[in-house]
């Protein structure tokens, strides 16, 4: 089941059947695959959680209200539900799996691996990152042979060097938690994502990203509601 209305879709083919992408704003995805629910960062800014479809996996990047947000977890969960988490994320609710950076688990049959989110040059007035190193995950997650890189709220480090093969990319722009466009600009060089969508953008123009990557005509840039 896929929300209808003012929701965006996107459909992508796999070698282990199609993938749908819904984006339904800030961080907050819904992916089904294979007729399984998969809610990222869910967030009741952006969607009326109750009137969607109940979840069989939910991934959070990390334990921010704006990520993780209990009233909009308590809509789509179920006994049934697996809950992915970042170990802070994991702390706070209840039967939740953690994940720390580097480690790689099947969930529900889906493959996921947990990777690096932190700021490098965005901090609080205290001189402390909004995202230190070693807090919050992105995440890999694999479909068939379609890989979907999750960053969550990061900026571009160096971590992104090492990843490969990424298909799909959903790359943060909220200024000043995570990305400038060149900063994203910069990400996507790293690994050069076959389609690269920007995300959690906040007020930054998402549309300054193409004119900064028009020159890489191996990255399909597709902006879509996610402010």
């Amino acid at each position: 089941m896929t929300p209808t209305g003012s929701f965006e879709t996107d459909l992508f083919p796999t070698t282990a059947g199609d993938l749908s992408i819904t984006f339904l704003g800030h961080a907050s995805l819904l992916i089904v695959f294979n007729g399984k629910n998969i809610f990222v960062d869910p967030f009741g800014q952006v969607a009326d959680y109750s009137n969607l479809p109940k979840a069989d996996v939910i991934i959070c990047t990390h334990e921010h209200r704006d990520h993780l947000d209990p009233q909009a977890l308590a809509s789509i969960r179920t006994p049934r539900t697996k809950l992915v988490l970042n170990p802070a994320g994991a702390a706070e609710v209840n039967n939740s799996i953690a994940m720390r950076n580097g480690d790689k688990q099947t969930v529900d049959g889906l493959q996921i691996e947990a990777v690096p989110a932190y700021n490098i040059l965005h901090k609080r007035e205290d001189g402390n990152p909004f995202h230190p190193k070693g807090i919050g995950n992105g995440y890999i997650l694999t479909f068939g042979k379609t890989r979907l890189y999750l960053a969550g709220d990061t900026e571009n480090i160096p971590e992104m060097k090492n990843l490969h093969d990424i298909d799909i990319a959903f790359l943060p722009m909220n200024l000043p938690y995570t990305m400038t466009p060149e900063m994203v600009a910069d990400s996507a060089r790293m690994f050069k994502p076959r389609i690269l969508y920007p995300y959690h953008y906040g007020n930054t123009d998402a549309s300054k990203l193409v004119e900064l990557l028009k020159a890489d005509k191996g990255i399909e840039i597709n902006i879509r509601k996610m402010p």
